[in-house]
């Protein structure tokens, strides 16, 4: 008995257009790494590229719970001696608010090849406008 290998047909990826505006980062992040994955579609395939891309707008406005707006902190590591930097979410979400969500995204997608693969097709954006206007993005609403 031969198991079934479906064909990833690179030609019929769509796009979708997700606005963050009022919606809860982890439930937004969710949504975004099932599509990317292409855990939504009948062919899903756990180690296949099946997904389509997610181009998120209005990165700014997405909403967290609880206190995490004051209380969790982002680690960046330069590679040298005390080069640790920790920011908070209130500092993110001022200098580079996209990195709010794709930093969300990252640690819902595998932590390997196929996982930076799909990162590529994940696209987010400040404001609600975005140059991906030729692709014809489906509008999708994100999870409350």
């Amino acid at each position: 008995m031969k198991t079934h290998l479906p064909k990833v047909n690179l030609d019929q990826r769509r796009w979708h257009v997700v606005d963050a505006n009022g919606a809860i980062l982890g439930r937004l992040a969710v949504q975004v790494a099932n599509i990317l994955r292409g855990k939504d579609k009948p062919i899903y395939t756990p180690h296949l590229d099946a997904g389509d891309f997610v181009v998120v707008i209005n990165a700014e406005k997405v909403v967290l719970t609880g206190k995490k707006e004051t209380q969790k902190k982002f680690m960046s590591y330069s590679g040298w001696k005390g080069g640790e930097r920790y920011r908070s979410v209130e500092e993110v979400r001022a200098k580079q608010p996209e990195k709010l969500i794709a930093h969300a995204v990252r640690g819902m997608v595998p932590k390997n090849r196929l996982g930076r693969v799909l990162l590529t097709k994940l696209k987010v954006y400040k404001g609600a406008e975005h140059p991906h206007s030729a692709q014809q993005p489906q509008k999708l609403t994100p999870a409350k």
